[in-house]
């Protein structure tokens, strides 16, 4: 496996939890890489170690999110770009990103690789016909663990939008990919555990193109949960943290003619770990399939990534 990225010279930028996973993956595939560690609040860009990173030919970008733009501009030319979502976090960050002509830009919303991805991508086999109403409802407790009150998520100067940019963003872009968004009616930030200043809790009202509504929440500073319904006029589609049920159709009546549970299609049983797990690791394979290539991204691709991170901001 190491013989297939032989051509691929590639370098980390950044540290944390998703370094952590995504060098994991990297080891796994037998790649060997390099590590920049950025400092805060210093110049990111006058150390000896940044001048190796740049001898690569493939650079992931795993640092704050008001960093990406500036990592991204110093190092694009004639590389592959893989950049973690969201692209950027200010209006004018993503003006300037726009201006960038590259196709070699890859920015990972990996919840495109998810199983409900997999299933709202192939929505006509099971004939749910068109979207009604979504509800999208995803917490944990990490806005009480001590590492968070030293983190760049809770500060407001470097992630602006907390919770709602690092975690939203992923259903966001899900939604604008498969429905189109239209724009965002309402949107709720909300600081709850007072220990800093950064957001912690979100909710936002989506309108789609074909005037449907997605609504959106998500926190720090709940239980684990994960719940969401997608409502079609022919079924609905339900996940929570171990299974997701299709059912249809919409027309199944009892004896009495009453109206009836549609019935279950398919039940898919998940583990919400592993299905995150398994999308970043595709996320990540797909994009190092196009390096080795050297196949460019799609315009189409960049477009969306950009439309979704546009909503974000």
């Amino acid at each position: 496996m190491q013989q297939m990225w032989r051509n691929l010279r590639i370098g980390i930028v950044g540290q944390g939890s998703q370094y952590n996973r995504i060098s994991k993956i990297l080891k796994i595939k037998g790649i060997k890489f390099t590590t920049y560690k950025p400092p805060r609040n210093k110049s990111y860009f006058d150390k000896e170690e940044f001048k190796e990173l740049k001898k690569n030919n493939v650079i992931f970008i795993l640092s704050p999110n008001d960093t990406h733009l500036k990592y991204i501009k110093l190092l694009h030319a004639n590389r592959f770009i893989f950049c973690e979502k969201p692209p950027v976090n200010k209006l004018y960050d993503l003006k300037e990103l726009k201006k960038i002509k590259s196709n070699k830009i890859y920015f990972n919303y990996n919840f495109r690789f998810s199983k409900i991805s997999e299933i709202l991508e192939n929505i006509k086999l099971f004939e749910l016909k068109e979207l009604l109403y979504a509800n999208i409802i995803t917490g944990h407790g990490l806005a009480f663990k001590k590492d968070y009150y030293k983190s760049w998520r809770s500060n407001r100067k470097i992630c602006k939008k907390g919770v709602f940019e690092i975690v939203s963003a992923h259903w966001i872009d899900l939604i604008n990919y498969h429905f189109h968004i239209e724009k965002i009616q309402n949107l709720s930030l909300r600081n709850y555990t007072k220990n800093t200043n950064g957001i912690d809790n979100s909710y936002c009202k989506i309108l789609l193109k074909n005037n449907s509504e997605v609504n959106i929440f998500s926190s720090y500073t709940s239980p684990l949960i994960k719940k969401m319904i997608f409502v079609f006029t022919n079924g609905f589609i339900e996940q929570n943290e171990k299974y997701i049920e299709i059912r249809g159709p919409a027309m199944n009546l009892d004896k009495n003619n009453y109206f009836k549970k549609p019935k279950l299609i398919k039940r898919i049983t998940l583990n919400e770990n592993q299905d995150y797990d398994l999308s970043l690791k595709k996320s990540v394979t797909y994009f190092l399939e196009h390096a080795y290539k050297n196949k460019n991204f799609t315009k189409e691709s960049l477009k969306k990534s950009l439309a979704s991170n546009n909503f974000i901001i």
